[in-house]
């Protein structure tokens, strides 16, 4: 599997809580962006053609696109925060 890379504005929220949950956070999603990489039309479209994948330890989840070579990665969104603001990204 290819190595990817997301923003750390989530990460750096929670480690300045706690440095070890930042580490958690960022482990939490490397898991989840793992389960999609192995299965992508496991989890429930979102947004056709988009779907996401919950994390059941943090208010997020991946919003991501089953394409036939790749997944691509949209957003880490916050589930409470301007839900809407990553679709100008799918176009």
């Amino acid at each position: 599997m290819k190595p990817y890379a997301f923003r750390a504005e989530a990460k750096e929220y929670y480690a300045n809580i706690e440095p070890e949950l930042g580490e958690r956070f960022e482990a939490e999603i490397d898991q989840l962006i793992e389960a999609i990489c192995r299965d992508p039309r496991r989890y429930r479209e979102y947004d056709p053609p988009m779907r996401r994948h919950f994390s059941m330890r943090f208010p997020y989840a991946v919003i991501y696109r089953n394409d036939p070579e790749r997944v691509l990665i949209f957003a880490v969104m916050h589930m409470k925060r301007r839900p809407g603001y990553w679709k100008s990204r799918s176009a």
